[in-house]
C-alpha cells in the first residue's frame, strides 16, 4: 500500500474506534449513578466512624461540576467498554505489517496483559476504602472531610491505573525476554530488588495499619515476578534446544 492508502486506512480505523467510544460513553453516562454510589461507599464508612464528629462527603465547587464528573466517568468507563472495538481496529491496522512470529507474540502479550490489568484494577477497589479511612484519621476532632468530587475521582481512578499497571509489569519482563534483551536468569537475579520494590509499593498503596492487605498485594506481585522469571527461563531453554538442533550454539557447526 502507498502512504496515502495507509493514511486512508488509518482514518477509517480511527473513525470506527471513535464511534465505538462515543456509543460506549453514552451508555456509561446513564449508568454513572451506580459507579458514583460505589466510589462514595468509603466516605459513608468514614462518616459512620466519626459518630457525628464532622461532615463527610463529596463537594461540587462549580455549577457544571456534577456534569463534568459524570462525563469523566463516562469517558473512563467508555474506553473500557469500547476496548474490544478499538483494540481490534488497532490490531487490524498493524497486523498486515507483522510477521507470523510477531503476531503470535502480540496475541500472547495482549491475552496475558489485559486480564492482569483488570485484576489489578479489581484489587485496587479493595485498597481504596482502607486508604481513605486511614487518611481520615488525621482529621482534627470536629473537622469535616469534604472532598472535591473531581479530585476524589482522580485519586480513585489513578490508584486503579497504578495497581493495574503494576500487575502487568511481569508481562513486560517476559516480553523483554522474548525480544532477547533479558535472559530468564538475569530476571531471576533481580529477585531481591523485586521483593523490595513489591513490598515498598504494597506499603505505599495500603494503610500502615492494614498489614493483611499489604501482605496480600505484595505477595501477588512477588508471585507474578517469579512466574515471569520461570516462564522466561523455560523460553530460554526451548530456544537453546532449537539452536542446538540447528547447530547454532557456540562450538557447533562445521
Amino acid at each position: 500500500m502507498s502512504l496515502g492508502a495507509h493514511l486512508v486506512e488509518l482514518r477509517k480505523r480511527l473513525l470506527i474506534s471513535a464511534a465505538a467510544l462515543i456509543v460506549a460513553m453514552i451508555i456509561a453516562f446513564f449508568i454513572s449513578d451506580p459507579i458514583i454510589d460505589y466510589i462514595e461507599q468509603p466516605l459513608t464508612t468514614v462518616e459512620d466512624a466519626k459518630n457525628g464528629g464532622g461532615l463527610t462527603g463529596l463537594t461540587f465547587s462549580s455549577v457544571t461540576s456534577p456534569f463534568d464528573l459524570r462525563m469523566r466517568i463516562a469517558f473512563s468507563i467508555g474506553i473500557f467498554l469500547a476496548a474490544p472495538v478499538w483494540l481490534w481496529e488497532l490490531w487490524a491496522f498493524l497486523m498486515p505489517g507483522l510477521t507470523r512470529k510477531e503476531i503470535k507474540y502480540t496475541l500472547g502479550f495482549v491475552a496475558a496483559a489485559v486480564p492482569l490489568f483488570f485484576a489489578g484494577c479489581y484489587v485496587a477497589t479493595f485498597l481504596v476504602p482502607h486508604v481513605i479511612e486511614l487518611m481520615a484519621t488525621f482529621t482534627p476532632e470536629g473537622g469535616n472531610n469534604l472532598y472535591d468530587a473531581s479530585k476524589y475521582y482522580d485519586f480513585v481512578f489513578k490508584l486503579m491505573i497504578v495497581v493495574g499497571i503494576a500487575f502487568v509489569l511481569p508481562v513486560f519482563l517476559v516480553a523483554l525476554n522474548l525480544a532477547g534483551i533479558m535472559s530468564g536468569k538475569a530476571i531471576l537475579k533481580g529477585w531481591r530488588v523485586a521483593i523490595l520494590l513489591a513490598t515498598i509499593f504494597a506499603a505505599l498503596t495500603t494503610p500502615a495499619a492494614d498489614v493483611v492487605s499489604m501482605l496480600i498485594l505484595g505477595g501477588i506481585l512477588i508471585v507474578l515476578f517469579f512466574a515471569a522469571a520461570l516462564l522466561s527461563m523455560l523460553f530460554d531453554r526451548r530456544k537453546r534446544k532449537k539452536d542446538a538442533a540447528a547447530g547454532l550454539l557456540p562450538g557447533q557447526g562445521a
